[in-house]
């Protein structure tokens, strides 16, 4: 396809709201194009192919797959992609997923239009683009160890109320296990129990109880 001189732009994101008001922004700017919509991770990756944007607003969260993942399948096949993670999450696990995925910036949904612009611009001339507010997210819980898989799904079933030996019985595992595990979550998150564990993993992005 011959170059318009445009900045071509994918948006995912399965929130239609979210796509329609990104159209409607870029669609004032004479150095910008929409060129293609995508309501979850696997149409991101397809519309990608297809369509071969300058740069892709990626909703993390979506059904289907995660943005995270598909930024991962598009940056396989096409190294020089161009992404930019836009969330309503701050959580650091997910800044982390997002950037160990390759996005070349991190917007939050809910900053100006003007920032949205400015993050495309920055990103699509070859510059890397984080707001204050991710970039001191990231310094702040650097130093702090993930959750395994296990503890995550341990963790989960805490949020529901679950005893160690409700929790032994779902995972198959026994009571003692689990019991491990959780003083394993305490300590990483510095957590004073159970239930302040939940909030901080909520809070960092780790557990997502909308899932």
């Amino acid at each position: 396809m011959k170059s318009t001189g445009q900045i071509r732009v994918l948006c995912a994101d399965d929130h239609p709201a979210m796509r329609k008001g990104i159209a409607s922004i870029l669609a004032n700017e004479a150095d910008m194009r929409l060129v293609g919509e995508a309501g979850n991770g696997q149409e991101a990756v397809e519309l990608f192919r297809l369509r071969r944007p300058d740069v892709t607003l990626m909703d993390l969260r979506m059904p289907r797959l995660d943005g995270i993942e598909a930024t991962r399948l598009i940056l396989k096949e096409s190294p020089e992609a161009r992404i930019i993670a836009l969330t309503s999450h701050v959580g650091d696990q997910d800044i982390y997923g997002a950037l160990d995925a390759g996005v070349w910036g991190y917007l939050l949904k809910e900053v100006a239009h003007t920032e949205i612009l400015r993050a495309i611009r920055t990103v699509h001339s070859g510059k890397r683009f984080m707001p204050a507010e991710v970039a001191a997210r990231v310094r702040e819980h650097a130093p702090q160890p993930s959750l395994t898989r296990r503890e995550i799904e341990v963790l989960h079933f805490v949020a529901q109320g679950l005893g160690n030996q409700e929790i032994g019985d779902q995972l198959g595992a026994a009571r003692g296990t689990i019991k491990m595990h959780i003083q394993n979550i305490l300590s990483k998150l510095g957590a004073a129990d159970r239930t302040h564990a939940v909030t901080i993993a909520i809070q960092r992005g780790m557990l997502h109880l909308d899932n």
